[in-house]
């Protein structure tokens, strides 16, 4: 069996229509996660998914579609972390072996999470292009699946289901505010609000260190950067996904850049108001609502993709000033 990476009948971006059935298809192992009012802000709590992470959503509505001989052989991905433990997460649900090939960086309580739920871990170097390169290796040599992290239609229905979710919790939004990494939770939910409330203004929020969407959409294509730095481990893929950057180019209304300083205090912030636990990833959404970046008059949400941090860090964290 060759590496494979599957594609849908239907290309372009995604439809409600796929949402809603990733939204079905995902019911039971993804869990309807809370949204916490603090002010004018809605917390949606994606850290309090069970794998900690929005990526659940994503893994298993792409596993599940995988026909028999390709759950047979084994699925491979590539992440820095919470991806990889949404794939190992589901891949265990499903009975399927997954092999994750993390960064030499990887924090160690995701590298801990993706072996606690069974996964296979191999390291390679320090950016997305070395990790993605050694599981194409390891897929073509072991005749796995690759399961990509955010650059596929299934992995984008799969996150759109967030904000499917996010406005029936809300009835009165005038933004809503994402974390960047690669682009698959903003192309999702995007193509989820824009779809039920074209007028819910979109925001992705990216790192000023790894600002690649926003160097993307000022080229009008997908640049990949040099490198990435920032505390917000999950959001430094040096270049974001073809159709990733095709739903942002079509549907995200503005992005925004914020320094780690104001991510850290972000987490600060979460903890002292809502008492949750956010990983800086997760907390950048919050940073710029913090910031008053954008042109939001009412109420706004800002995704909290997710809260895998280690204690030691967290402490850190959360004496920051806000």
């Amino acid at each position: 069996m060759s590496p494979v990476s599957p594609k849908p009948s239907q290309g372009g971006l995604v439809t409600l229509d796929d949402i809603e059935a990733a939204a079905a298809r995902i019911r039971g192992v993804a869990v309807r996660t809370p949204v916490v009012e603090v002010g004018r802000i809605a917390l949606k709590c994606e850290n309090l998914q069970p794998m900690g992470a929005f990526k659940i959503r994503g893994a298993y509505n792409f596993l599940a579609q995988l026909d028999p001989e390709a759950r047979r052989a084994g699925v491979i991905t590539f992440s820095s972390g919470n991806h990889g433990q949404a794939v190992a997460r589901a891949a265990a649900h499903i009975g399927v072996h997954a092999v994750v090939v993390m960064p030499e960086t990887a924090p160690q309580v995701k590298v801990d999470g993706v072996r606690r739920y069974g996964g296979e871990v191999i390291f390679a170097g320090t950016t997305s292009i070395d990790r993605r390169t050694k599981a194409e290796l390891e897929a073509a040599a072991r005749g796995l699946t690759i399961v990509p992290p955010f650059d596929h239609p299934w992995i984008i229905a799969g996150a759109g289901t967030c904000g499917l979710e996010l406005l029936e919790q809300c009835a009165d939004l005038d933004a809503v505010y994402v974390p960047v990494g690669g682009g698959g939770l903003i192309s999702g939910v995007a193509a989820a609000v824009k779809r039920r409330r074209p007028n819910v203004r979109v925001v992705g929020v990216e790192p000023t260190g790894a600002a690649k969407m926003a160097a993307s959409w000022t080229a009008g294509r997908p640049v990949r950067l040099d490198r990435t730095a920032s505390i917000a481990d999950g959001l430094l893929p040096v270049q974001p996904g073809d159709l990733t950057f095709a739903h942002v180019q079509a549907l995200v209304d503005d992005l925004v850049a914020v320094s780690d300083e104001a991510i850290a205090g972000a987490v600060g912030w979460i903890y002292r108001e809502a008492r949750l636990v956010a990983e800086p990833s997760g907390a950048a959404s919050v940073a710029a609502v913090l910031a008053n970046h954008g042109s939001a008059a009412g109420p706004v949400a800002a995704v909290v993709s997710g809260g895998n941090v280690s204690p030691e860090d967290f402490v850190r964290y959360i004496h920051a000033e806000a």
